[in-house]
């Protein structure tokens, strides 16, 4: 038996991550990023503007995000993908519209490419628990760089043992699970596959 297991070592270094943000929210959002960079960071990523290791992608709200992270998925440039957006519940439905969507367009990615994405979207109820959870309490943007990080880590080793002789036989059971292999758990995600073959 193998097990799988992600690290934090000098591997990370000839890694690559995108990081898409939801401008919607700022104040929150820019919060997150900062956690997200300070995580990076620490871990012997360069975080900087003219890094080759960290694209940052503004998007207008966290709804698009799912969107273009597909986009930067199917690119196969990047190792991970950090989603990071605030939806804040209003007077309307529209925040369970939105949350859920964002949510189930992030998993699709991921899902679909086989590219670790991480949502790191706050769904709160006000602006003061979106606040605590980017700094004031804790900056949970620190923890979506660390589960890319360590996710990123994880698959690699996954796709260099799938590559090596271990796996080299036709028995299903002993494949790592992949996009290849997942079962499709909605419609809208089988029907999307299909477009991507």
């Amino acid at each position: 038996m193998t097990t799988f297991e992600g690290t934090f070592t000098q591997e990370l270094s000839t890694l690559r991550f995108a990081v898409v943000i939801g401008r919607f929210n700022d104040l929150v959002t820019e919060k997150l990023l900062s956690g997200c960079q300070d995580c990076l960071k620490r871990h012997g990523i360069n975080v900087e503007p003219d890094s080759t290791q960290v694209d940052y992608i503004w998007v207008p709200g966290s709804f698009e995000i799912s969107l273009v992270a597909r986009q930067l998925a199917l690119s196969h440039r990047y190792n991970a993908i950090i989603c990071l957006g605030a939806v804040i519940r209003g007077h309307t439905p529209h925040f369970d519209y939105v949350a859920a969507e964002v949510a189930k367009g992030i998993a699709a990615v991921g899902f679909q490419t086989g590219i670790p994405v991480i949502f790191g979207v706050l769904t709160t109820d006000t602006m003061q628990q979106a606040l605590e959870r980017a700094g004031i309490k804790s900056n949970l943007g620190w923890n979506y760089a660390l589960n890319a990080l360590e996710m990123a880590s994880l698959m690699g080793k996954i796709h260099q043992q799938v590559r090596s002789s271990t796996y080299q036989g036709n028995n299903p059971s002993q494949l790592p699970v992949s996009s290849h292999n997942l079962p499709i758990v909605n419609e809208s995600f089988s029907e999307i596959s299909e477009q991507l073959e």
